[in-house]
């Protein structure tokens, strides 16, 4: 039974340390909608997205209104375009973007994911009319999210897919140009994806899952810094402080996604329960790691620190949900961290440390705005170090970088809302082009070798 201290200590937690309720987000299988005739495949998606979440946004509000939980955004996963384009034989896959556009107009959504492939291990034609298609549909609509899978532990990395997607950031770089390249925000290149992400760019559903299903991914970085601001004990008391917060914070995720299941007669999928930060003050990973000691987050030790908290996370976190998935962990995306953008700015956090960060931590290099010079093969030789990093820790790790049209070292770009605001990061000046032109693949570690 829940106590009289618990309901005031969680109306404190959300009026005072920005605790909330990231995302609902449904996730709908499209494979039914597949048809040889673009047009016609376009209509069944439009048709089913809004027949599946019509009362999505309408329920996240009610919910929120009931329990007075801040729900920010209502989102909605899909199969990836990718392996439905391929039944319409298609070169472009655009009309599928602007179809989903369309569906997250009339259901009213944040975001809509899964204009995505997945090419760990090869390119079919379907994958590569949405990867192709990728600047064009992402410049030309707001709501729509991309997704490509360039490697997995057990296949390696593909080395075409990471040369093509160094090309195909350039180009949607360019292509939003007149909004700080802002559509690259909306694309993010992976290593082993989770099939059940709730968060944004990644998301979509995937092959394994029901017919519909509902995920939520939960905040409250603001939460474990005030609960450490009370913590003077050691390392081993940090993390016991930070799994007892987790577990506070993810009960309210679950309650919000049993609530969703059941008013919208959909299946309850997973609980992400990722610290996921605001560009608010206070709300911030960044800020956290500081708490602990660090005079500013990227200095020595930054690492350490953030291995603790994820692994104290998803320690407090899984007790807490009957299915916890997604991603689970701490996010740093540079833009949306108010304590990340200052590190950065005043240069305690380079390129060089996140990198080493994404190794203990759950996602990767995540919304890090770089010269808008950066050559095609630097670009993918940074999406090829992280995917590395995820192939042989047997992890997942991801990339969604920015390279600001226009901007370089010093300057800042504003992208308003949950994106925030990011420095632009200096990237080496020494060149990676022979290594990338070679191409190939990367093989899979021995450690894939477990069957």
């Amino acid at each position: 039974m829940i106590s009289s201290n618990d309901i005031l200590e969680t109306i404190r937690m959300i009026r005072q340390e920005h605790l909330d309720v990231r995302t609902i987000t449904m996730g709908i299988s499209l494979f039914d909608c597949a048809a040889s005739d673009v047009s016609s495949a376009c209509d069944r998606i439009y048709d089913k997205i809004c027949k599946k979440a019509e009362k999505l946004v309408e329920t996240g509000n009610e919910i929120e209104k009931e329990y007075g939980i801040p729900i920010i955004h209502k989102r909605i996963s899909v199969t990836p375009i990718s392996l439905i384009a391929a039944a319409s034989r298609t070169t472009n896959a655009v009309p599928f973007a602007m179809a989903l556009q369309k569906a997250a107009d009339t259901c009213g959504v944040n975001f809509i994911g899964g204009f995505s492939a997945l090419v760990q291990k090869g390119f079919t034609d379907g994958d590569m009319a949405v990867i192709n298609s990728i600047p064009e549909a992402l410049s030309l609509t707001k709501n729509v999210c991309s997704s490509v899978n360039v490697a997995s532990t057990k296949a390696g990395i593909n080395m075409d897919a990471v040369e093509l997607m160094g090309r195909k950031i350039k180009e949607l770089a360019y292509e939003t140009r007149h909004e700080n390249s802002i559509g690259c925000a909306k694309l993010v290149v992976f290593c082993n994806v989770p099939e059940d992400n709730p968060f944004m760019a990644g998301a979509f559903h995937g092959t394994g899952e029901s017919d519909t299903a509902i995920n939520v991914g939960v905040s409250g970085p603001g939460v474990v810094k005030v609960a450490l601001e009370s913590c003077q004990g050691n390392l081993s008391e940090v993390a016991e402080t930070i799994k007892k917060t987790a577990f506070k914070i993810t009960r309210m995720g679950q309650l919000v996604a049993s609530e969703a299941s059941k008013r919208l007669d959909v299946p309850f999928g997973i609980v992400d329960l990722s610290l996921a930060p605001t560009p608010a003050v206070g709300d911030s990973v960044a800020y956290i790691l500081e708490e602990m000691g660090l005079e500013k987050c990227g200095t020595h030790g930054t690492t350490a620190a953030l291995a603790l908290l994820n692994d104290a996370v998803k320690k407090g976190g899984v007790m807490a949900s009957s299915s916890v998935g997604g991603l689970s962990g701490a996010f740093i995306p540079v833009s949306e961290d108010a304590g990340m953008i200052s590190a950065a700015e005043c240069g305690a956090l380079t390129l060089s440390k996140l990198e080493a960060m994404t190794a203990v931590c759950s996602v990767g290099l995540d919304m890090i705005a770089i010269p808008g010079d950066t050559s095609e093969s630097t670009v993918s030789a940074i999406i090829a170090d992280e995917m590395a990093i995820g192939m042989v820790n047997s992890k997942t790790t991801a990339v969604r970088l920015i390279p600001a049209y226009g901007k370089t070292v010093g300057d800042g770009v504003e992208f308003g809302g949950l994106l925030g605001a990011a420095p632009v990061m200096r990237v080496s000046d020494y060149s990676s082009e022979k290594f990338i032109a070679r191409k190939g693949r990367i093989p899979a570690p021995i450690q894939s070798l477990k069957n």
